[in-house]
């Protein structure tokens, strides 16, 4: 028999420090699945259909120009004659 890991850990001593960390754990967990849904909604719609296909290709031009303009910089320091 293996003994499973379960996270979660109670005092033996007081009973009441139990009861308060579960209603804790309760609330913060109801707080996590709010965000994450709202998280999830935002993303499922800039990351899908047409308008995530046109937010992905304007992310790609903004990066190639900015590494483009990045390098036009570094490149004139670097060969400018002295």
């Amino acid at each position: 028999m293996q003994l499973q890991d379960s996270g979660v850990q109670y005092s033996r001593w007081d009973d009441s420090s139990r009861d308060e960390v579960s209603a804790e754990a309760v609330s913060s967990t109801e707080e996590a699945s709010s965000r994450e849904s709202s998280h999830s909604r935002f993303s499922r719609k800039l990351c899908s259909g047409k308008l995530g296909i046109a937010m992905k290709v304007l992310g790609g031009v903004a990066v190639f120009w900015a590494i483009f303009i990045l390098g036009y910089v570094t490149g004139y320091f670097v060969h400018k004659c002295k």
